[in-house]
């Protein structure tokens, strides 16, 4: 079968929507950091739309501390925490909250809580998943090069009837590698209703020994996360060449030059240069080049009919760079309302540190955009 492509007038008005969504200008504020300085965040998390029109807010308090190192660095993610909205998302309050000790279970001490994903399930009922790291050792094959104070990320669910009931002592493991070192950590995941309907996760994976972020898919069958492929879609050649973290998959409306068109779904990622920062020329152009946990972002498409082949709108150049700090914007994760689209994000302040902010885009302007 001939492979589908898309316009150009098509893959002009994505990224047009894409930069309409991600406003970095327009953006605000949603949920500010434990302090205004360098290595606080809150993120890695999203945003869900209640049959209510409550909007659920989640993701993880991260104080300073260093991933490469070890907790001797700092605390690191020390909070899981889920916000709601029943004003239309112009104010959110604390509904629930859930420290390394509340998810820590016989066997899995957590280190770190990492991303986050809030997904409904067909019978209405929710579930939260939760990537930590958890104190565990290598495979014996690589086992000295595990640092001190270090572990291993997996991914663990916890569910409820509604958000608000979420409950941390129904949680269990769901996706973990022990055995291959080239994709032993296993966090971020990102859970949607796939093409088909099964339950698809998104998951970045790093190898042992730090130099790369991927992107696998699991699927689940009978209950249970089977991995499809650890790389669901390759770095870049360029700015993302050490990292493709997915952050999100948004489905294209399909109205204006997408009306007569094939499914199509948008993906968002983050992309790095380098896990660590690189010194640069000081005659050369001066730009965010992205590294670990400063990650900048892109953009991939794919249709659903092909799914999960996607392509790179951002193959020479970041789309999502913030005006302010180290131009960090990571961690996209997109929700559809009836009145139109959101997008939350982590974005780089003055300050360096990385609040959890927020645009809405109204159904008009994605109409207009679309056109």
């Amino acid at each position: 079968m001939e492979k589908r492509v898309l316009t150009d007038d098509q893959k002009s008005k994505l990224s047009a929507l894409s930069a309409a969504l991600v406003n970095q200008e327009a953006a605000r504020i949603l949920v500010p950091p434990n302090e205004n300085r360098t290595g606080f965040w809150f993120g890695g998390g999203g945003l869900a739309a209640d049959d209510d029109g409550t909007l659920w807010l989640y993701g993880r308090y991260r104080n300073f501390g260093d991933s490469r190192t070890g907790l001797a660095a700092g605390e690191r993610g020390l909070e899981c925490t889920l916000f709601a909205s029943r004003d239309g998302g112009r104010t959110f309050t604390r509904e629930r909250s859930w420290s390394k000790a509340d998810l820590s279970f016989p066997g899995n001490k957590v280190l770190s809580i990492e991303g986050t994903s809030l997904h409904r399930k067909s019978d209405g009922t929710w579930e939260l998943f939760i990537s930590s790291e958890k104190e565990r050792p290598y495979p014996d094959c690589v086992g000295s090069y595990l640092k001190p104070g270090c572990g291993v990320w997996s991914v663990d669910v916890i569910e409820g009837a509604t958000p608000g009931e979420l409950d941390a002592a129904t949680i269990r493991p769901v996706l973990a590698e022990f055995e291959n070192p080239s994709y032993i950590h296993i966090k971020d995941p990102v859970v949607y209703d796939g093409p088909g309907g099964a339950t698809h996760m998104v998951f970045c994976s790093h190898p042992f020994c730090w130099t790369c972020a991927n992107s696998g898919l699991a699927v689940r069958r009978n209950g249970v996360f089977e991995i499809e492929t650890r790389e669901v879609a390759t770095r870049g050649p360029t700015w993302d060449v050490a990292g493709c973290r997915i952050t999100s998959r948004l489905q294209v409306p399909q109205i204006g030059v997408f009306s007569d068109c094939e499914p199509v779904a948008m993906y968002f990622y983050d992309g790095l240069e380098c896990v660590r920062q690189h010194d640069e020329n000081t005659r050369a152009i001066s730009r965010p080049r992205g590294y670990s946990c400063e990650e900048i972002g892109g953009l991939l498409v794919g249709f659903d009919s092909e799914y999960p082949s996607t392509e790179r709108l951002s193959a020479l150049f970041p789309f999502f760079i913030s005006p302010m700090g180290t131009g960090c914007s990571r961690y996209v994760e997109t929700a559809a309302t009836s009145e139109g689209l959101w997008a939350v994000w982590q974005q780089s302040q003055e300050d360096l540190s990385q609040p959890f902010v927020g645009h809405f885009l109204p159904n008009a302007e994605v109409e207009r955009i679309l056109a």
